[in-house]
């Protein structure tokens, strides 16, 4: 069996890593990553630029929220708007063909649609498997998710004949996220849910990051619509906990 990519709890770059795949595969590519200050967000934003130039952000054309470089310095990316991020990859020229007079010019007017349709490009949606499943206590999450995977079919039909690809990743229980961290209960239960899962283990953020590379990169170019599971099995297999959600509701509301 694989063994998984070394990876780091916090939300540090790691002190080394080996490529799986190309060194150059986003070469000269742009990618707007949101969340990227933390968690599986910052990982995945790492390893994109491992895959690109290794040069300080807006030059290596990677618009990222926050990020470390290999040397350990912090690259402050930090976007504040969306519009204001566009006119970074696209200097002088607005999404929807008009100039750019100022720099509060409205975003509503210029949506990220026009520039991948002019352009191509791949979008990828985190989301879950709680929309595949019932589990207790996530209906407002499950909810949400699977709407969001919906979206990911639909518009992956209408933005097709653009060469816009969109996809959707739902990572299962990862080490060294804040969601695990609130919602993994004890390390008792953990752990026996994670041996009653098919692979037995956690995953890690680095293995998160390598599949939204690979729906992101050209090794994915046939691939649109999908929902690609990304937890070891374990959606497949983890229980609903009713003893340990009852406690959960009880001192919820102490």
């Amino acid at each position: 069996m694989a063994q998984p990519p070394p990876d780091v709890g916090e939300d540090d770059c790691l002190p080394e890593y080996r490529h799986l795949f190309c060194p150059d595969l986003l070469r000269d590519k742009v990618a707007f990553i949101t969340g990227g200050g933390s968690g599986i967000g910052f990982r995945i934003a790492e390893i994109f630029m491992r895959c690109s130039w290794k040069l300080p952000v807006p030059r290596q054309r990677v618009v990222l929220q926050c990020l470390q470089d290999c040397d350990g310095h912090r690259h402050l990316g930090h976007l504040q708007h969306v519009s204001r991020a566009l006119r970074e990859v696209f200097p002088g020229v607005c999404p929807c063909g008009r100039g750019l007079p100022s720099s509060d010019h409205p975003l509503m007017p210029c949506p990220l649609p026009r520039v991948l349709q002019d352009h191509g490009g791949v979008i990828v949606n985190i989301t879950a498997t709680l929309g595949a499943r019932g589990q207790m206590l996530q209906v407002h999450a499950g909810s949400a998710k699977a709407a969001v995977d919906a979206m990911t079919r639909h518009l992956a039909v209408e933005w097709g004949p653009q060469n816009i690809r969109v996809n959707s990743l739902a990572p299962g229980p990862i080490s060294g996220t804040e969601g695990l961290r609130r919602l993994g209960g004890s390390r008792a239960s953990m752990r026996e849910n994670v041996l009653a899962s098919p692979l037995q283990r956690l995953g890690n953020k680095t293995e998160i990051a390598h599949s939204v590379l690979y729906l992101a990169s050209p090794l994915a170019s046939y691939v649109t619509g999908a929902l690609l599971v990304v937890d070891g099995g374990a959606w497949l297999t983890f229980p609903n906990d009713v003893k340990l959600l009852a406690d959960f509701a009880s001192s919820a509301k102490l």
